[in-house]
């Protein structure tokens, strides 16, 4: 069963550098990035699935963390974002 996961990093370095990051992450398939430093993706793999894939990408200049997205979820973000949100979560 395929979830929506969050993975949101920060650089201590030059961001110029993790185009590959950026490249693996798309590689997931169904992807959304409307916030700087933030992607969410459908997948059936889970976080530790993600991880291992990612971590090829980054080195000691990115902290980096996936989340499964849950229900309970508020912000303010434009109505294509919750219209994606809603389609992949079922909810």
């Amino acid at each position: 069963m395929k979830k929506v996961y969050i993975v949101t990093y920060a650089f201590k370095g030059p961001a110029t550098k993790y185009q590959s990051l950026y490249d693996a992450i798309k590689g997931f398939g169904t992807w959304w990035h409307y916030i700087d430093n933030t992607w969410l993706v459908l997948t059936d793999k889970d976080a530790s699935q993600l991880w291992e894939s990612l971590r090829p990408h980054v080195d000691d200049d990115v902290n980096l963390l996936v989340v499964e997205m849950g229900k309970d979820r508020k912000g303010w973000l434009p109505k294509k974002a919750w219209d994606w949100i809603r389609k992949h979560t079922g909810s």
